[in-house]
Formats: structure tokens, sequence, C-alpha cells
């Protein structure tokens, strides 16, 4: 019966763990899109071109299984804030969404769902 007890405990843990850390979820995405040196830290990290702030580091571990998954293990904060940026890079940063599309997604499988949203949302995607 101790055994049971103690499997259950571990099979609880793993099923519960299903989702990111919750640890930043509250960072301001906004203030992020609304500093260019704080994005531009962002980018450089993911893209392996700088050094990461723990956040950085945490978004860079996790970020192709989130693209891929399309975001199943986020909280909900943190789906909201993949959204609002990618639709911001899309937006306003064409070259930058470029870049991480073609490290994270060079076949283009995952693009083309995020570029249809962000088209719904009213965002004009140069071709």
């Amino acid at each position: 019966m101790k055994y049971l007890l103690v499997l259950c405990c571990v099979v609880a843990a793993v099923v519960c763990d299903d989702k990111y850390t919750d640890k930043y979820d509250n960072v301001n995405v906004d203030e992020i899109l609304a500093n260019e040196r704080l994005l531009k830290g962002y980018v450089d990290c993911v893209l392996e071109r700088g050094k990461c702030t723990p956040e950085g580091k945490e978004l860079k571990e996790h970020l192709r299984d989130a693209i891929e998954t399309g975001c199943k293990k986020c909280t909900k904060p943190q789906e909201e804030g993949a959204t609002k940026v990618i639709d911001f890079l899309i937006k306003n940063k064409l070259e930058v969404w470029r870049e991480l599309v073609a490290k994270f997604d060079p076949e283009g499988k995952w693009r083309k769902k995020y570029e249809d949203r962000a088209r719904a949302n009213g965002i004009v995607i140069p071709e």
C-alpha cells in the first residue's frame, strides 16, 4: 500500500508538470515590446547572439516546443503574451519575425498558422 501511495504521488507530480513554469507570468510583455533595448536583448538571447537573462533562458529553453505545440503547455498569461508578441513582431518587426521563423521553424510548418491568425486580427503582412 505504501508503494502504491508513492507511485500515485509521482504520477500526480508528472501529470501536474505538463505546464511551463509560471514563475515569469508577471513579466510585463508590453514594456518589453515598447523598449527597443529590452526587445533586442530577448531576440539576441533566443537567436544565440547575446547573453540571456533568467527569463530569456527560460523562454529560449521552451520556445521551440511552444511553437510546435501551439503553446499547449503555456499558462493562460503565457499564451496571451505569446499571441501579443507574435502579432507585434509580424506587424512591427517583420525582419525579426522572419529571423525567428528561420531558426525555429525552417520548414514553415507553424509559420502559416501564426501568420493566418495575425491576418485574422487585421494585420497586413507584406509578401
